[in-house]
C-alpha cells in the first residue's frame, strides 16, 4: 500500500505528543497538542528528520535553529520531530554540539501514528521522509515538501515559502519578501 500525503487544503491532524525541549534537568520534556498552536493564533512550520544521530539530519536541524528568530518574526511556531523516541532526542542533543542550543521543540512521534497520518512514513524502514509543513492558523495544510531520505532542504525555501503564503496575495516565481506582487 502507498502512501497517501496530506496536501495542501487538508486539515493537519489533531495530535498531542512529548517533545523534547531543555537540556535541564527535570524540565527535558513536554507535552505539545494541536490544540495549544492552533489557540496561539500562529502559523506552524513542522519539519521531519528520519533518524536521529546519523549525518544529514544534524545539518538542517542546525540550520532551522539558526533561523528560529525568522520564524518566530513571522509569527510562525517551529517545531522539530522524527518517529525517535524524546529519550534519544534528548540524548542527541546532549551528544552533538549544533543541537544543544535549539531554541524549537523536537516532537517525538514513538508511535509513529502522526507521521502515518501524514502520509510521510517511508515503507520499509517505518522512519519519517524529510518532510516539511506550512501550516496556517486554521490548522489548514498551506504548503509540502518532501524530500528523499539523502537530501537537504533549504530552510531559506521554506522561509521564504512562508512569506509568500502570508501575503495572501499572487506572488511570482522566486518572488522575495518585499519585493512586488502580482495583480490579476
Amino acid at each position: 500500500m502507498k502512501n497517501v500525503i496530506l496536501s495542501v487544503g487538508s486539515k493537519f491532524p489533531e495530535f498531542k505528543k512529548t517533545a523534547v525541549v531543555s537540556l535541564e534537568k527535570g524540565k527535558e520534556f513536554y507535552d505539545i497538542s494541536s490544540e495549544e498552536i492552533r489557540n496561539s493564533g500562529k502559523w506552524m512550520v513542522m519539519f521531519w528528520w528520519p533518524k536521529d544521530f546519523t549525518f544529514v539530519c544534524p545539518t538542517e536541524i542546525a540550520e532551522f535553529n539558526k533561523h528560529y528568530q525568522d520564524f518566530a518574526d513571522r509569527d510562525a511556531v517551529l517545531i522539530g520531530a522524527s518517529t525517535d523516541s524524546e529519550f534519544v532526542h534528548a540524548a542527541w542533543r546532549r551528544d552533538h554540539d549544533d543541537l544543544r542550543g535549539l531554541q524549537f521543540p523536537m516532537l517525538a512521534d514513538t508511535s509513529k501514528s502522526l507521521a502515518e497520518e501524514l502520509g510521510i512514513l517511508e515503507a520499509n524502514e517505518k522512519v519519517a521522509y524529510r518532510a516539511t509543513f506550512i501550516v496556517d492558523q486554521e490548522g489548514i495544510v498551506r504548503w509540502v515538501s518532501l524530500y528523499d531520505l539523502n537530501v537537504g532542504r533549504n530552510v531559506k525555501e521554506v522561509l521564504r515559502v512562508l512569506d509568500a503564503l502570508q501575503t495572501d496575495e499572487l506572488c511570482p516565481c522566486n518572488w522575495q519578501k518585499g519585493e512586488a506582487t502580482l495583480t490579476a
